[in-house]
C-alpha cells in the first residue's frame, strides 16, 4: 500500500460521501490534508476526525463553481503545506426533473458546480504542480459521464463534459513531466448526495443498483493517487451498462426510463426544492446515504437481464 506521509492532498468535497470517505482514507495513509467544501461546520467535524486518525488538517471553505473561491482554497494550502502533491476533485450537484421542469437557474447552478468546478481545480491544480515540479490529479466522474438517463439533464450534461475534459487533460499532460491526470467513474454509491439534490419530480433519487460504498470508491480513488491510472471504473454492471448505451441504443433507450423509475428514484412524495445546487445543506451531509449495499433488488435483475438480452439481440444481428 503507498504511503502518503510526508504528502498533502487537497480533496474538494470533503464534507461528505466520497470526498470525506477519501480524506479519512488519506488520514489514516499519512497524509496532510486541505478540506474543501461550502460546509465550514461539517468540514471542521471532518477536520477532526481525520486528526484523530494522526493526520494534519486544514479546513479550506470554497464553493469549486467560484473559481476566486477555488484560487484562495489553493493558495491557503500552500501557505500551510507549501507543495501540493496530490489533489482529489469529489464536488458535484445535481438536480432531478424531466428537463423543461428544472428551473434555468438551478440547471446553471449544477453545471456550474460539476463541470465549470471540475475545470476550476482542475486549473489551480495543474499551476500549482507546474510550480511543484508535478502531482497527481484524481477527478470524480460517473456511469453517467458515460451513458444517459431520464430526469437527471443537469448532471448527465456536466459529467459527459467532466469526462471530456480529463481526457482532454490526459492528453496534455504527456508533455508535462510528472503531472499526472486520473478518473475515476463509479455507478450507485451510498452517499447522501440522492437525498441532498434538488428535485422537480417531487422524488427524491436514490443510488442505481448494485449499490458500493463510498470506501470502496475512496480506495480506488487513493490508489489513482498513488498509480495514476487513465480511468477506473468502480461498479460490476459499469462496464455491461455502456455496452448496452452504445451497442442497442434503441433498446436502451425503452427499457432506461422504467428501469430508472424502479430503481433511482425513492418511494414516497416530498416536495419540490433545489436541495443543495443553491447552497449548502449542513444537517444532510454525512459519509454515507441509507442505501447499503443492495446486491438484490429486483430492479438490478432486470436492468442485467435487460442488458444481456440487448447483447444477446446484437450478436444475433451481426450473425
Amino acid at each position: 500500500m503507498t504511503s502518503f506521509t510526508g504528502k498533502t492532498v487537497l480533496v474538494t468535497g470533503a464534507s461528505s460521501g466520497i470526498g470525506r470517505a477519501t480524506a479519512l482514507r488519506l488520514a489514516g495513509m499519512g497524509a496532510d490534508l486541505v478540506l474543501v467544501s461550502r460546509s465550514r461546520e461539517v468540514l471542521d467535524e471532518v477536520r477532526r476526525e481525520c486528526e484523530g486518525l494522526g493526520a494534519v488538517a486544514l479546513v479550506a471553505v470554497a464553493d469549486v463553481g467560484d473559481a476566486e473561491s477555488v484560487e484562495a482554497a489553493f493558495r491557503a494550502a500552500a501557505t500551510r503545506f507549501g507543495r501540493l502533491h496530490g489533489v482529489v476533485h469529489s464536488a458535484a450537484a445535481l438536480s432531478y426533473g424531466r428537463f423543461q421542469d428544472v428551473p434555468r437557474e438551478v440547471f446553471d447552478a449544477s453545471i456550474a458546480t460539476t463541470l465549470t468546478g471540475t475545470a476550476n481545480v482542475a486549473r489551480s491544480a495543474l499551476a500549482a504542480f507546474r510550480e511543484s515540479g508535478g502531482g497527481s490529479l484524481v477527478v470524480l466522474g460517473s456511469l453517467l459521464g458515460k451513458i444517459s438517463t431520464p430526469y437527471m439533464s443537469s448532471y448527465v450534461t456536466a459529467k459527459w463534459g467532466v469526462h471530456g475534459l480529463v481526457r482532454t487533460l490526459q492528453i496534455e499532460a504527456r508533455s508535462t513531466p510528472g503531472t499526472h491526470v486520473s478518473l475515476v467513474w463509479p455507478g450507485g454509491v451510498d452517499t447522501p448526495v440522492y437525498l441532498q439534490a434538488g428535485t422537480y419530480l417531487r422524488r427524491h433519487g436514490r443510488p442505481p443498483p448494485p449499490v458500493d460504498s463510498p470506501e470502496k470508491v475512496a480506495r480506488v480513488v487513493v490508489r489513482a493517487l498513488g498509480r495514476p491510472r487513465r480511468e477506473s471504473p468502480v461498479g460490476v454492471a459499469n462496464h455491461l451498462t455502456v455496452t448496452g448505451f452504445r451497442v442497442v441504443p434503441g433498446v436502451f433507450d425503452r427499457i432506461v426510463t422504467p428501469l430508472m423509475k424502479a430503481g433511482g428514484l425513492s418511494r414516497g412524495e416530498v416536495d419540490n426544492s433545489p436541495g443543495n445546487v443553491l447552497g449548502p445543506q449542513h444537517d444532510g451531509e454525512a459519509l454515507h446515504g441509507r442505501w447499503g449495499r443492495h446486491w438484490m433488488r429486483p430492479a438490478a435483475l432486470v436492468g442485467v437481464a435487460a442488458a444481456a438480452v440487448a447483447a444477446n439481440h446484437s450478436l444475433r444481428k451481426r450473425t
